[in-house]
């Protein structure tokens, strides 16, 4: 079997802290890293195990933003849904998989839209989910193989279903079988998230469309007139999947109501002033 070693590296990035409501004696924080803003290739360009949807590859510009550091935790989660409803009501404690700091799990899109709208509320910044453009755009970090590690998947360095390999230097382990806490592996990619592939899919603003064909190239989500029907974007591929379903262009749909404990996000907003 061949021997893997991760070779880590110290980058610089710029981040900030949104404290969200105290609890008791602590006030639960809310880690968001600056993206730079940039061109890429979205898409597969002919990776192992790839799908059609990932097709055509095409070139998008996305501007700066600000992404959540790692998923919306359970702690966080809880903490948004005692602030004021904007639309509708939220379960404080939907998870399969308990754990403050464990990803929350179980929420539909409308459920994550709402924790959005409170937050936004709450703090005056204008959080949203992001598109699946800035999605994959801040998950590549400037690569363009099949994961922002490389080549391939490892167990020391992502929750998902490791009892499988992906390509010639894959390294097989034992299935965890569920989420793990955010920042378990304590490594992030070069824009300085974590967790961008496997433990949960993670829900984009966008649409599902079944190929690239149209999509926008500014960064924006593609999305129709509303629908509260529509089926929508997830990324990331999580603990239950094959490695190849957590690449950096693998896409994935679910209906916009739906709730599994493989499911959940991160957030976005524009990116802020930062001295």
């Amino acid at each position: 079997m061949p021997d893997l070693k991760l070779r880590r590296q110290t980058k610089t990035v710029q981040r900030f802290i949104e404290p969200l409501l105290q609890l008791e004696a602590d006030t639960i924080p809310l880690a968001l890293v600056w993206i730079p803003g940039g061109d890429f290739l979205m898409g597969s360009p002919g990776e192992p195990q790839d799908y059609d949807d990932e097709k055509p590859q095409h070139r998008v510009t996305v501007p700066s933003f600000a992404m959540g550091q790692y998923p919306i935790t359970q702690a966080q989660w809880r903490a948004v849904a005692q602030l004021p409803k904007q639309t509708q009501e939220l379960d404080g404690d939907p998870s399969n998989f308990k754990g403050a700091n464990h990803p929350v799990e179980q929420v539909s899109w409308d459920d994550v839209t709402e924790f959005c709208a409170r937050l936004a509320a709450q703090t005056g910044r204008a959080y949203r989910l992001p598109t699946e453009a800035e999605w994959e755009y801040a998950c590549r970090a400037g690569t363009t193989t099949p994961f922002h590690f490389g080549e391939t998947l490892s167990p020391e360095v992502a929750n998902y279903n490791c009892s499988v390999t992906y390509g010639d230097r894959g390294v097989e382990g034992s299935q965890i079988g569920q989420t793990t806490p955010v920042d378990k592996y304590a490594i992030a990619n070069r824009f300085g998230l974590s967790d961008m592939h496997g433990n949960v899919w993670e829900w984009c603003e966008d649409d599902w469309h079944g190929n690239y064909e149209g999509a926008p190239a500014d960064g924006s989500a593609w999305v129709e007139e509303e629908n509260e029907n529509s089926t929508k974007v997830l990324r990331g591929g999580s603990w239950y999947n094959d490695p190849w379903r957590c690449r950096s262009a693998c896409r994935a749909d679910s209906s916009r109501v739906g709730r599994y404990d493989d499911i959940g996000f991160r957030v976005a907003c524009a990116a802020p002033r930062l001295s």
